[in-house]
């Protein structure tokens, strides 16, 4: 069963006969029992599927890779047979070996972890079974966000539990190269694909004709993340859109009648990564994926990690959402075995619906608790929190207050009711004993301790530590920003400019959004929507009167507007420290391997000398998309070498500087950049 998206789905405090708990039965039977049940699930499309040797086999004897063969063949002066048998090769190190006993053995061992470090694992019953009409009647994709590595298997685990086909997973590479572990992951429906492919034209061949074997042949559900890697802010990422490219296409060159996208939201209380998110972020290596390292990470399993909820969104039919944004009579042009470099209708259709997924990824989460006590807690002074405290009885109050503002916008909140509202809070507040402790009647931040060789910390070091916790507790706050994030931008436009006429902060909010389109998820050609909505929901909410031409703030609304414009005020302040590095550091040339440390102590100088305020300008991820950004906005330019080089225009960067922060009138929006430069 499939359907057009239509909006937001059902918001509002969620109820217990809409999520199951499927770790209370495990708790009460036997663990082994459940892995060696019958498993009989209905065949996916009503049919067996082929076998793994038989799908593997479909790819090398393909018309399309046999032609690449040829051509790469051609241009590398080698013979047609090395070139086939280097497919090979890339194709055993690619391709999954799906065996129920794995799944299994998967299950098994997946009850013993969850258990272990979750107090509820909840699924929404009424999405699975909408999944388990759709796998029946059409090719399905799930498509789950991207926040932990509990969500790589817990997706199959629950498929396993409900006998549903279970999916074939894309997987990055490294997690092959674990010892045993790769290995059991593959044999559970893992596929391996490179991190770096680049240029690689028979890489790019197998996995593009793998993927789309699959879907062709109706091998199994597939699942892949379109986010790309790991979320490491907690909050939505920019959809990648090759493995998008690849799914989709069987359906535009018309190999099969329609493919089914089902948005998943994994939502977590607590991760477990939670501390090396935030190292990342400062700077800190990834440490690389191995068995050794992941038998070391068996300490997590002695702590409370709350509740997870998996919500399988509604189906979302491929043929409807297309009818109309694109022209599939193009692929009859041209033979389908041959390759052929996806029309700009296409690219822009597919990247329309990889940001319709993500966003309905966003409206399906569950906000807890303490996403929103992260919101309140970042708006205080960090002083405040380090030193002082924050009283708890002030928390809980603006917290209240902001759980029915999020209801006004629409979010999904987790809120037990039947407990008070303080231990609600208290409950929320001990799980993040990392981040946050209460001490008479204050809350207070959590710093990392130095190991006792290092005694004397530096200013430096100092701020790295506050920094920790600050980039902690901001991806909590990640976690609900998509509720807020409209209304906030439609605050800020008010703000700056200063003016209430309608088509003046639409010409702000817009700027807004381009700017901000790496941090927060628009989706394309969607901006008078937005706009409305922010206009919609300010009004609901009391904090704006709106008519036709003029939205005017109304006095009942101060502490809705102060909060929305705290929310961004964050992102503002990082964004232009990092535009005053651009103009006052003297190479017109820079590259990112100089960048990023050099921005970081420019705003750890900056923190010091108490003209920054927010610590989130430490974190890399904020500094890769502000370099996106201004690519985007034709300020900085990507040159090419083997360095990621970038040429700065400086002019057009104090420009988007100014406009920012109000210099330039909202009236001048409306002129192309290149006249005032």
């Amino acid at each position: 069963m499939t359907h057009t998206y239509r909006g937001s789905g059902r918001a509002g405090l969620y109820q217990d006969e809409e999520f199951m708990d499927i770790l209370e039965e495990r708790r009460r039977t036997s663990d082994l029992g459940h892995a060696l049940r019958s498993f009989k699930p209905l065949p996916y499309l009503g049919a067996p599927p082929c076998s793994v040797a038989e799908l593997n086999q479909a790819v090398l004897d393909s018309h399309f890779l046999r032609h690449v063969a040829r051509e790469v063949a051609m241009e590398t002066g080698s013979s047609v047979e090395e070139v086939r048998e280097e497919a090979c090769g890339i194709l055993e190190e690619m391709s999954q070996n799906l065996q129920l006993g794995f799944i299994r053995l998967m299950g098994y061992a997946l009850t013993k972890v969850l258990k272990r470090l979750f107090t509820s694992v909840f699924v929404n019953m009424e999405g699975l079974s909408t999944l388990q009409q759709a796998m029946q009647q059409t090719r399905v994709i799930l498509m789950p966000n991207h926040r932990s590595y509990v969500d790589f298997l817990v997706i199959s685990y629950i498929m396993f539990t409900y006998d549903l086909p279970v999916p074939v997973i894309a997987a990055g590479i490294p997690l092959a190269g674990m010892k045993l572990i790769g290995e059991i992951l593959r044999r559970s429906g893992a596929f391996f694909i490179r991190r770096a492919i680049g240029s690689d034209k028979l890489y790019w061949a197998v996995l593009s004709e793998y993927v789309k074997t699959i879907v062709r042949k109706e091998f199994a559900p597939m699942e892949f993340y379109v986010e790309g890697l790991r979320s490491r802010t907690l909050k939505s990422v920019t959809p990648k859109l090759g493995m998008m490219h690849m799914v989709l296409e069987p359906y535009f060159k018309g190999e099969v009648f329609d493919i089914t996208l089902v948005p998943v939201s994994i939502s977590y209380d607590r991760v477990l990564e939670e501390s090396l998110l935030a190292h990342e972020l400062l700077g800190v290596p990834k440490p690389k994926e191995s068995t050794t390292g992941l038998l070391k990470a068996s300490k997590l399993l002695q702590d409370n990690y709350g509740s997870m909820h998996v919500n399988f969104g509604q189906p979302v039919s491929v043929r409807q959402l297309c009818e109309g944004k694109i022209n599939r009579c193009q692929y009859n042009l041209i033979p389908r075995d041959l390759p052929q470099k996806p029309t700009p209708e296409a690219q822009a259709c597919v990247s329309w619906l990889a940001h319709l997924i993500v966003r309905i990824q966003e409206e399906g989460s569950v906000i807890s608790p303490w996403s929103l006590m992260a919101c309140l807690l970042l708006q205080a002074p960090v002083a405040v929190l380090t030193e002082d405290g924050l009283p708890w009885q002030q928390l809980t109050e603006r917290t209240l207050w902001l759980k029915r503002l999020a209801l006004d916008f629409g979010g999904h909140l987790k809120w037990p009711g039947q407990v008070s509202d303080s231990d609600v809070m208290s409950s929320s507040a001990a799980i993040h004993h990392s981040v946050v402790h209460q001490k008479a009647g204050r809350v207070y931040l959590v710093q990392e301790e130095e190991p006792e060789r290092r005694r004397a910390v530096s200013a430096e070091q100092s701020v790295m530590r506050t920094g920790t916790s600050v980039l902690m507790l901001a991806s909590y706050r990640n976690q609900s920003l998509h509720v807020f994030v409209r209304p906030a931008l439609l605050t800020t436009a008010l703000d700056v400019t200063n003016s209430t006429h309608k088509d003046e902060l639409f010409a702000f909010f817009s700027f807004l959004q381009d700017l901000f389109s790496s941090e927060f998820i628009f989706i394309p050609g969607k901006l008078s929507e937005d706009f409305e909505e922010a206009c919609s929901l300010l009004k609901k909410c009391g904090a704006v009167h709106i008519d036709q031409q003029e939205v005017t703030l109304s006095h009942m609304g101060r502490e809705t507007l102060s909060f929305l414009k705290a929310l961004i005020q964050p992102f503002i302040d990082s964004y232009q420290m990092m535009f005053r590095y651009f103009c006052e550091q003297g190479a017109q040339v820079i590259t990112e391997k100089q960048f990023l440390p050099a921005v970081r102590t420019l705003a750890t100088k900056l923190l010091l000398s108490g003209e920054l305020h927010t610590y989130e300008a430490l974190s890399s991820d904020t500094q890769k998309n502000v370099l996106s950004a201004l690519q985007r906005l034709e300020a900085v330019t990507k040159m090419r070498s083997m360095q990621c080089e970038y040429k700065v225009n400086k002019p057009a960067v104090r420009r988007i500087a100014d406009i920012l922060s109000g210099k330039i009138p909202v009236q001048m929006l409306r002129t192309p950049p290149d006249a005032r430069l």
